[in-house]
């Protein structure tokens, strides 16, 4: 198989972070937090970036996984905390394709005008179901597909952000980017970065796929550094676009926000369509981009022996995890229908969170080893620390609801796999932390 080269490996990147985040839950975000929402993407673009690093230094060591953050926590760690990291992270991936999908239903309904409560559900099921049609074809077509894809949603939002700079000329409005501000504290700003963060963090999805990129772990870290830096700018510019044409005030959680600011302020249907087919193709190449890292994640913890085996089907000649693709989708379309757009990502984004903690853990753990790199992690361990506790601070803002279900879910893991260790017959490890 042919390897990627740089933009097609950004594109992937760029694919899964430019979708959801500005396309769906954007929205979300300023109804969450106003005008404080900048600082919210603002974080979590930092974020982004020093994990982008971490990920790429953990790739450069081990190339050959698959499982992104999963593989190096358990390599680090060992099999009770990888499984625990690679299941939170799997379905953390594999949920957000349905919030991605609810954006892509809600979106194209409202195009076609579908009045039906459900039409966005089924709209999404639709589309998860041939995104992984494209999958099983092969990860060169999938990625290759999400370079185009990547292009035309960024012309599109280009265009949304001079309409905006061209209604401010007229109307005046940039006085509307800090209405609103008043009545929002520091804990909305976490909240809200708890609705964005799984979207901007998707860049991971490289991570799962080094050995197949022209360069290795060099080309992978730039390609993710490349992605994190194109969003985040794109994000603040719609941000801003969004406050000056609609106040703080009239944003609520809503999976079509950039259709909601233009039609407030009577733009053309032309302009509205324009941003629902851009709407369209960008959550179409996130969940595509969603989907390949999560079945590549399944194909990875299944063939640690982790997973059943069946999981593990893979087809070199196209790179592809076959049952991951298929369960993955499976998982996403039922996901579709457990809640609002917020409270499915906020549960996505507990796993999400955990793993990439672990994942600094793993950091620490492999440089205390003295593990070699092509690539390094700037200020080490400063960076590092502060993404930990910027993370810690962001579950502490998740809604109660997601934060019960996290820890629900997390405890479950816990008990399933000495329950299976148990059936397995497998020795209990005694250790003195302590002389």
């Amino acid at each position: 198989m042919k390897k990627l080269g740089l933009a097609a490996t950004t594109a992937v990147g760029l694919g899964a972070i430019i979708g959801a985040g500005i396309f769906v839950l954007s929205g979300t975000a300023i109804a969450l937090a106003g005008p404080f929402a900048l600082l919210a993407f603002f974080l979590v673009g930092m974020v982004a970036l020093i994990m982008a690093f971490v990920l790429g230094e953990l790739g450069s060591m081990m190339p050959y996984e698959k499982g992104a953050s999963y593989s190096y926590v358990y390599n680090a760690f060992g099999s009770e905390l990888g499984f625990m990291t690679g299941i939170l992270s799997y379905f953390s991936y594999a949920t957000a394709i349905a919030v991605i999908g609810l954006g892509f239903g809600s979106y194209l309904s409202g195009m076609l005008g579908i009045g039906a409560s459900y039409a966005p559900q089924v709209l999404a099921a639709i589309m998860v179901f041939a995104l992984a049609v494209l999958n099983l074809h092969g990860m060169r077509k999938a990625a290759n597909a999400d370079l185009l894809l990547v292009v035309i949603k960024l012309v599109i939002l280009g265009a949304f952000i001079v309409f905006a700079f061209v209604f401010v000329a007229k109307t005046g409005s940039l006085g509307n980017i800090w209405s609103g501000a008043d009545g929002h504290g520091p804990n909305s700003v976490f909240e809200a970065c708890v609705a964005i963060f799984f979207a901007c963090t998707g860049f991971q999805t490289i991570t799962t796929f080094i050995s197949s990129v022209k360069g290795g772990s060099r080309t992978a870290t730039k390609a993710m550094l490349l992605a994190v830096l194109l969003s985040t700018v794109m994000y603040v510019l719609v941000i801003i676009a969004l406050l000056t044409l609609v106040p703080s005030g009239e944003y609520s959680i809503v999976a079509d926000p950039l259709s909601f600011a233009l039609r407030s302020t009577g733009a053309p249907d032309s302009a509205v369509l324009l941003i629902d087919v851009g709407a369209v193709i960008a959550t179409v190449s996130a969940a595509l981009a969603m989907l390949l890292s999560a079945s590549r994640i399944a194909y990875q913890i299944s063939s640690d022996g982790l997973l059943p085996k069946c999981i593990r089907k893979f087809d070199k000649k196209r790179d592809v995890a076959v049952n991951g693709v298929i369960l993955s989708s499976a998982i996403a379309i039922l996901t579709l229908f457990a809640g609002n757009i917020y409270e499915i990502a906020s549960i996505s984004n507990f796993g999400l969170l955990f793993a990439y903690i672990m994942t600094c853990l793993a950091l620490m753990h492999f440089r205390k080893l003295g593990r070699k790199s092509e690539v390094k992690t700037p200020l080490y361990p400063y960076l590092p620390l502060i993404a930990i506790v910027t993370m810690i601070a962001f579950m502490v803002g998740m809604p109660r609801t997601a934060l019960i279900v996290g820890v629900i879910i997390m405890f479950s893991l816990f008990v399933a796999y000495y329950l299976l260790r148990e059936v397995k017959g497998k020795k209990v490890i005694r250790i003195r932390l302590f002389d």
